[in-house]
């Protein structure tokens, strides 16, 4: 009888998904038009003009969010131009050659040099070496605080102790008390990966998110957390219920979060894929569907390139299976409704 049980169940699990996977996929791009970290309409011609070597684009993007400080879209941009100038920095070379002292392009070559420097065997040797570049942006513009997210990424490399961290996530703050890429950094010094813990990395993740203003994407901090407990727990097997409803509470702010953004938004799109990622993983199905259709078109690298070497293909096989979970959760007919007329005035 258990055996006969567990077929049925599996009949209906399958009946179920053939039925309602059709009507699930509305919502969704399609697979083919999904993009992986897709620039927006204002970095496309600078990375369209870089590629065919003008700097000019780049050089004027960059300058009219640090003379607006839009800090935030400042931080974003200048990773795209980054990791467009690991395979191609002809146009940065020209770039720097032409006016050496520019405040954003020393703010390029600085972080171009501390990721090439990650890379590295030598890694701490390398990123010391990198150490008087990141001073060098940092002076080109004290009002910046970029220059100082980059800071505290070179600190965690370097093996800085908290004193010396500390020190340098003032100067972030003050210069920009609710930037989010200088949030993230703290994150990860503080991981258990690095020099702290994971009941560290929340206390300071929600403390963050406490304080942030409205619709910040500091609010968060608190599902990176999640997603870094996530990320252990699965290599070791297990996780606490403390830290459990933790992760659950990260999840429910960063739906209030996304909610707070239209759905396709390319802004929010890094923190509605870990937010899917972490609700995928606390089986809550339908949500993390919801936040596939508000993802749209915009996949990110991160989470998925933490998990896969192929991160647009880890993201079309989670969303795949977020669709499929929740059509065989779905009964084959709404009980409310059974019996009803189903006439012209059902």
């Amino acid at each position: 009888m258990v055996c006969t049980m567990a077929f049925l169940r599996a009949l209906l699990s399958t009946a179920r998904m053939i039925r309602h996977s059709p009507p699930l996929s509305a919502g969704l791009s399609a697979d083919d038009a999904v993009l992986l970290d897709a620039p927006d309409e204002r970095l496309s011609p600078a990375l369209v003009a870089a590629a065919l070597g003008d700097h000019e684009p780049a050089a004027k993007l960059l300058a009219t969010t640090r003379d607006s400080a839009d800090w935030e879209n400042r931080d974003r941009y200048l990773g795209h131009l980054v990791a467009f100038a690991r395979g191609r920095d002809g146009w940065l070379v020209d770039w720097l050659a032409a006016a050496p002292r520019d405040p954003d392009a020393l703010l390029v070559k600085a972080e171009l040099s501390v990721r090439r420097a990650w890379e590295s065997p030598a890694r701490a040797e390398r990123l010391r070496e990198v150490g008087p570049m990141i001073t060098a942006a940092a002076d080109a513009d004290p009002r910046d605080p970029v220059p100082w997210r980059l800071a505290l990424d070179h600190a965690r490399g370097t093996h800085a102790t908290h004193t010396a961290f500390e020190s340098l996530w003032e100067q972030a703050v003050r210069r920009s008390a609710h930037h989010y890429g200088c949030h993230v950094a703290a994150l990860r010094y503080l991981s258990a990966a690095w020099y702290g813990s994971h009941r560290e990395c929340f206390d300071f993740a929600e403390q963050a998110a406490e304080d942030a203003l409205p619709d910040s994407l500091v609010q968060a901090l608190p599902v990176r957390a999640a997603f870094a407990l996530l990320l252990d727990s699965q290599a070791a097997g297990r996780t606490t219920s403390v830290l459990e409803e933790r992760i659950d509470t990260a999840a429910d702010l960063a739906i209030e979060l996304s909610a707070a953004y239209r759905p396709g938004d390319p802004w929010p799109a890094e923190v509605r894929n870990l937010l899917a990622y972490v609700l995928l993983a606390r089986g809550r199905w339908a949500e993390a569907l919801h936040q596939f259709n508000l993802i749209g078109l915009h996949a990110t690298s991160f989470p998925w390139s933490s998990v896969s070497e192929d991160a647009l293909g880890r993201f079309l096989d989670a969303r795949d299976g977020a669709r499929l979970q929740v059509a065989s959760l779905t009964p084959l007919r709404d009980r409310a409704g059974h019996g009803r007329p189903r006439g012209h005035y059902a």
